[in-house]
């Protein structure tokens, strides 16, 4: 990287937040974004990580605050991960979105972005590890909307994180419950794979 500031919006739901907002946590929060944050900084002290992540947040929420929230900082690089309160919502509230409504919004979000001059993305699959019978009825929702950000990454020519992919994986050894006690909010491990995974794709 060059002497001029580098800027990289994470972008996303409480998995991103991870209690960012917080009067007793630091702006990054205490999840993946910190401890990239940490790596990255220590690499290029020019660099300037924002953590844009708000709890509970859909597809539509992001497509909505996407000015303000991600184009304003002025992002050299944007990572987005979204999705599952997409998947979450349809079963505990019946208010679903749609594989194509989640495409649009992520259309959106993408075209708004690549409009900047050399602005990167990076794609993050939603994930779900399910830690109960209930949960596993969801996957077939998730899935079609991880299908969605794949298809974008192809077609636009970013970056894509397979988190649900390798998570998946990773829970097959370790337990879903080690990486994730909810199924959807990573622990202290979960976090850690989601943030090696990230910088070796970008290294």
């Amino acid at each position: 990287m060059s002497a001029d500031k580098f800027t990289i919006v994470f972008v996303g739901d409480s998995v991103t937040d991870c209690g960012r907002r917080s009067d007793d946590r630091s702006p990054l929060g205490d999840g993946y974004v910190s401890l990239l944050a940490e790596k990255l900084l220590a690499r290029d002290e020019n660099s300037v990580i924002v953590n844009a992540g708000i709890n509970g947040n859909r597809s539509q929420d992001l497509a909505g605050r996407w000015e303000a929230d991600v184009m304003d900082h002025g992002p050299s690089l944007v990572s987005i991960l979204i999705g599952v309160n997409d998947t979450w919502r349809r079963f505990d509230r019946d208010d679903p979105t749609t594989a194509v409504a989640f495409e649009a919004n992520c259309r959106s979000m993408l075209e708004r972005t690549l409009e900047r001059e050399n602005t990167k993305v990076v794609l993050v699959e939603p994930f779900l590890l399910p830690v109960s019978p209930e949960q596993t009825a969801w996957l077939g929702d998730l899935e079609a909307k991880v299908a969605v950000v794949r298809a974008l990454a192809a077609e636009y020519g970013t970056s894509l994180l397979p988190a649900h992919a390798f998570l998946t994986e990773a829970a097959a050894v370790h337990g879903p419950e080690a990486l994730a006690p909810d199924g959807v909010h990573p622990s202290a491990h979960g976090h850690r794979i989601l943030a090696d995974k990230w910088l070796e794709l970008m290294s």
